[in-house]
């Protein structure tokens, strides 16, 4: 391993290395439950542009944003795991994760956006059924007459 590396082992190394920021496994399953159910959507989109957050599915019109959030990275009470090593850092890491997923809900929920946040280890059937509930009640509500499409 390169003297360079921050990793704590190589094979920790090569595990981050491997990690994605979007297209995991549970979104693409996440996507294909929410298109089976009828609904279309837009895929890693800043609600408001101004603001550094995207959304892994997001529904302009109704303004609804949804998040599909990794036990580790942020801190599932039920899943996440307590890094043996750097505990310091990795508890930090998550810890910002969470801050920053708290102000990303007020800042959207301020500028009228509905928020969904969804734990990666929820299965996908469930998390697009309980989508697919807030979507339906926005528009029986009158936020849109309908979903927007993909381009």
């Amino acid at each position: 391993m390169s003297e360079k590396s921050w990793a704590s082992s190589a094979g920790v190394r090569k595990s981050m290395q491997a990690n994605t920021g979007r297209d995991t496994r549970p979104e693409l399953a996440l996507r294909r439950a929410v298109h089976a159910l009828g609904l279309r959507y837009y895929v890693n989109r800043r609600p408001i542009k101004s603001v550094r957050r995207t959304a892994d599915l997001l529904f302009p019109r109704l303004r609804l944003a949804v998040f599909l959030d990794g036990c580790f990275w942020h801190g599932c009470p039920d899943h996440h795991t307590v890094a043996k090593r750097n505990a310091a850092f990795w508890a930090e890491k998550v810890s910002t994760n969470r801050r920053r997923d708290a102000e990303t809900n007020a800042v959207l929920a301020t500028a009228g956006w509905i928020v969904v946040r969804i734990w990666e280890h929820e299965p996908a059937e469930e998390a697009a059924a309980k989508v697919a509930r807030v979507a339906a009640r926005l528009r029986r509500a009158g936020r849109a007459a309908d979903e927007c499409t993909e381009p």
